[in-house]
C-alpha cells in the first residue's frame, strides 16, 4: 500500500506528537480507515515533508508522531502563473487539479467579457475555498510539498495590468510564433487562458498594451481546459522539468 501524503494547514515546528486537522483526521479515519502504528507523510507547504506514525485514532481525532523532517523539493525551475478565465461546470476544477500536477505555482481565476460563469461574491468565495482544496489534494497525489496559491478572482484587465518581470503569453490560434520559437532563457511566465468563447477583440488589444505576446500551440482551436494544460506542458518541456 502506498504511504498516504497528508497536508497539514499550520507549520510543523518540531518532531513528536501532533494532532491532525479535522479534514485530515476525517480522511485518515473514515475514508482510509487507517489504524494506530501505520505510517503516513505530512507536508505543510514549506517544501519539507514529515514522515509520521499514527499514535491514536478516535471517531473525531487522529494524533500522529512526527519522526523526521526531510527536504524534498520536486518543484520545476520554471515559475508559472496561470491566469485562467473561469470556465463552466467542472472544467475549472479539472484545470486547477491538472495544472497543479503539471507544476503551476500560482493560479488567478479571471472574469472576462465572454466568461460564462455568473456568481455573486458569496458563491465565488465558496468556489475559492473549493479550488484551494483541489490544489492541496493534487499536491497530496503528485508529491509536491509546496502548495500553489489560488488567488482571489479579479478582472482580466486588473490581472494583465499587474507589474511583472515574467514573460507574458496569450494563446492565439493565428499567432505567428509558437512556444517552441520563444527565445531562451525563460524562468518566469504569466500564461493567459481565455474563456470558452475566446477573448473579444477589445480584450486582445488590451493584452497587447500590457506587453502580452501572442503564441500558438498548433493549427487546431482547443477548448479552454485543453489549451491550458497543453500550453503548461509545452512550457514545462521547453523551459521546465518535463520530458
Amino acid at each position: 500500500m502506498r504511504i498516504p501524503r497528508i497536508y497539514h494547514p499550520t507549520p510543523i515546528d518540531s518532531l513528536g506528537s501532533l494532532p491532525l486537522s479535522d479534514d485530515a483526521a476525517g480522511h485518515i479515519g473514515r475514508v482510509l480507515r487507517m489504524k494506530e502504528g501505520q505510517e503516513l507523510v505530512l507536508f505543510d507547504g514549506s517544501g519539507f515533508e514529515f514522515p509520521a506514525t499514527i499514535s491514536e485514532v478516535s471517531k473525531k481525532t487522529v494524533e500522529v508522531t512526527i519522526n523526521d523532517k526531510v527536504a524534498n523539493s520536486i518543484e520545476s525551475p520554471l515559475n508559472l502563473h496561470l491566469g485562467q478565465v473561469v470556465s463552466r461546470g467542472d472544467k475549472m476544477e479539472f484545470t486547477i487539479q491538472k495544472s497543479v500536477e503539471l507544476g503551476v505555482n500560482t493560479i488567478t481565476p479571471l472574469i472576462s467579457e465572454r466568461c460564462g460563469v455568473k456568481l455573486d461574491a458569496k458563491r465565488f468565495e465558496k468556489k475559492m475555498q473549493q479550488w484551494q482544496k483541489i490544489a492541496i489534494s493534487a499536491c497530496e497525489q503528485c508529491g509536491r510539498n509546496s502548495v500553489p496559491v489560488i488567488r482571489p478572482i479579479m478582472s482580466l484587465e486588473q490581472w494583465c495590468a499587474e507589474p511583472s518581470e515574467a514573460l507574458k503569453l496569450n494563446l492565439h490560434p493565428r499567432a505567428k510564433y509558437s512556444i517552441n520559437t520563444l527565445p531562451e532563457p525563460v524562468e518566469k511566465v504569466r500564461l493567459l487562458i481565455g474563456p470558452e468563447g475566446g477573448l473579444s477583440q477589445t480584450e486582445i488589444e488590451m493584452t497587447e498594451q500590457y506587453q502580452f505576446e501572442e503564441t500558438l500551440l498548433g493549427p487546431r482551436v482547443l477548448r479552454t481546459e485543453t489549451a491550458a494544460l497543453t500550453a503548461i506542458t509545452a512550457l514545462q518541456v521547453r523551459f521546465g522539468d518535463l520530458g
